[in-house]
């Protein structure tokens, strides 16, 4: 398949009329919509808007590369739109954006389609044809740049180094969509090798999977390993090689310097799973960072048993409070009736896992599947021990931690024993190692996790109101990050410890602060239309879907779009909405659910009346501030 055949005439917009990041997005998905490429605007933008969360695809050069592959794309195709006075996109180089390619790929793309979108990202790192492409005035201009191009779809065979006077290394790029930057950087990093006369291989990890793989011959004969990835690729490999570990857009923008690096010799050596600190220091995430990564590896896991278990208890609460149970046996709601019981014992099970798969997978991220074992039994023994959330997250990464102690211990084992390490030694004494460990910490964990579920439990009024505040503002704060889900993971916390009791007040006022900022956005476009562009407005009215659904993400496009009046406007009507949540003492059985979940709040109506107040207080605020659109 040839480019041309995905970059379709019709959908070329050849005087882009955005201004800035956020509109320029949704005049693209909306030719995407109009010519029938997507049958949904707001899923196929979140796909795009999540990508853009990770790294911008505004790629320097004047060029940006929007991508995303899900289930409302229709067919396959590109977007091609010019801005002929630049707009901020806010590309890696700090530079206005002129050339934007919007690739709409289905969640089933064949290798076809793939290796087409492959030879058009190796096209843009092409500074000549970039100006070509800048000069072009009409659709068939642009079709005919292509078609001069030579087409290709497949990989270049390495050069063999006969003389072996030329430096050889290896790289390996990848980004978590596997569709624009893993190709472009792979492409950067060889016309770059080939200028400086060495000899490179590249492996990419796109989304037809690996291409070009990197046998053991290449690793073993190469001078230095290159990673420049956003996403987790096969390490153990290179053990024992100087290697660089980058985030992909370095090997788009900065090729010429990573492969300096690569060859001068200055590299540090990279040990796989015996990495010290010292090295891991060199890698482009920081210790906050990588706590972080396995912090939420865990919890992402822990979610789904959380919510679906959660919501099946709520639900045994309402089907015993629906038929009927005697004053003497409120203890028993939830369970007294049969009918309550079936529901009680399908969520039970699944809400019992959250503990062991919270901790188990702390435990994998850090020191892979060595660490599920060690890990899931820390959370079980944080869970029977009463040691609770808090134990079982300490227990995660001390699994973790206890592996990566066990391989340094047996490094130096004959390697016929490398098979056995895995299913034996690992195991085991990871989990005696461990266990033991935790036996000692679920003592002073029990007594902290008591104390901070006693705290709750007896909070009212002024306390009540003040954590719901702070709840609040972190809710609004980042928007789906890192401080946003710091609140949530400590609601769901909260709620392990109350789903038998009554539901958390605590969860209740984190739902109500995440509703907030999507419904103030829907409130904002509809007060102050002359302060928002059309596609502003139509985003809008799409955002009480999902602030009723508990989707606070729906509002980072007007967050990144005007951070500074929005983001404050957002933290005012969540606090609100959190305080008052607490101050009136308001519980929720449920971990996630909106609207949909209602019922499971000891007061719905008076719920959500402050979510209201809060929005309408956002939107307001946020009006006022802003300047108008035009």
């Amino acid at each position: 398949m040839k480019i041309n055949d995905l970059l379709q005439k019709n959908l070329m917009i050849m005087d882009l009329q955005a201004t800035d990041k956020q509109s320029a997005i949704e005049e693209m998905v909306q030719r995407l919509y109009e010519e029938k490429i997507i049958s949904n605007i707001e899923e196929f933008k979140a796909g795009i808007l999540a990508r853009e969360a990770q790294t911008s695809t505004g790629l320097g050069d004047g060029v940006a590369m929007p991508h995303a592959k899900n289930a409302a794309v229709l067919q396959p195709a590109v977007l091609f739109a010019k801005s002929p006075q630049g707009l901020d996109y806010e590309a890696l180089d700090g530079q206005p954006t002129s050339l934007f390619f919007m690739i709409a790929a289905p969640e089933g793309a064949n290798d076809t389609h793939l290796q087409a979108l492959a030879a058009l990202s190796g096209r843009l790192i092409d500074a000549d044809f970039l100006t070509k492409l800048n000069q072009a005035q009409t659709p068939e201009d642009v079709q005919m740049l292509f078609a001069e191009e030579k087409e290709t779809t497949e990989e270049p065979a390495p050069q063999e180094n006969l003389a072996g006077d030329r430096p050889f290394i290896i790289a390996v790029t990848a980004c978590p969509t596997g569709i624009a930057h893993t190709f472009m950087a792979a492409d950067a990093l060889k016309k770059k090798a080939a200028e400086m006369g060495v000899e490179i291989k590249v492996e990419t990890n796109g989304s037809e999977g690996i291409k070009n793989k990197l046998t053991s011959e290449d690793i073993k004969r190469a001078q230095a390993v290159i990673v420049a990835a956003d996403k987790k690729i096969e390490m153990n490999r290179f053990d024992g090689k100087p290697l660089l570990n980058r985030p992909v857009s370095d090997g788009i923008r900065k090729t010429e310097a990573l492969i300096t690096e690569a060859v001068s010799g200055n590299a540090p050596i990279f040990h796989g799973d015996n990495q010290d600190s010292s090295e891991e220091s060199t890698s482009s995430t920081s210790l906050g960072q990588e706590i972080y990564k396995n912090l939420m590896n865990g919890v992402s896991h822990m979610l789904p048993f959380v919510i679906a278990g959660g919501i099946l208890i709520a639900i045994s609460f309402m089907v015993d409070q629906f038929i009927g149970v005697p004053v003497d046996s409120l203890g028993q709601l939830g369970s007294f009736n049969p009918q309550a019981a079936w529901f009680n014992q399908i969520g039970g099970a699944a809400f019992g896992f959250m503990l062991p798969v919270l901790a188990g997978f702390i435990a994998m991220s850090i020191s892979d599947r060595p660490g599920l074992v060690a890990g899931f039994a820390a959370g079980a023994l944080a869970s029977s021990g009463g040691a609770g959330f808090l134990g079982a997250l300490v227990g995660g990464f001390l699994a973790g931690y206890v592996i990566v102690f066990l391989r340094k211990i047996f490094a130096n084992l004959p390697k016929s024993l490398d098979g056995i390490k895995t299913i034996l030694f690992y195991p085991f004494f990871g989990l005696l190692i461990t266990g033991f460990l935790m036996l000692l910490i679920n003592v002073p964990m029990k007594i902290i996790n008591d104390g901070l579920n006693n705290f709750l439990g007896s909070m009212d009024g002024t306390n009540a109101a003040l954590l719901g505040i702070l709840l609040g503002v972190m809710m609004a704060a980042d928007l789906g990050g890192p401080i946003n889900k710091a609140a949530y993971v400590f609601g769901t916390g909260t709620l392990a410890a109350t789903v038998t009791t009554g539901g958390s007040v605590v969860m209740a006022a984190v739902m109500a602060a995440g509703m907030v900022p999507p419904l103030a956005i829907f409130v904002a476009t509809r007060l102050f239309k002359n302060k928002f562009t059309q596609p502003e407005r139509e985003a809008g009215l799409t955002n009480i879907i999902m602030g009723l659904s508990f989707v606070t993400e729906g509002a980072i496009p007007f967050a990144a779009a005007d951070p500074f009046r929005a983001i404050p406007s957002f933290m005012l009507g969540s606090a609100l909405t959190g305080g008052l949540v607490g101050a009136f003492g308001i519980k929720l059985l449920a971990p996630h659910g909106g609207i949909f979940v209602i019922l499971l709040l000891s007061n719905p109506l008076l719920y959500l009346l402050f979510i209201v107040i809060g929005a309408i207080v956002s939107g307001v605020v946020l009006g006022l501030l802003k300047k108008p659109s035009h």
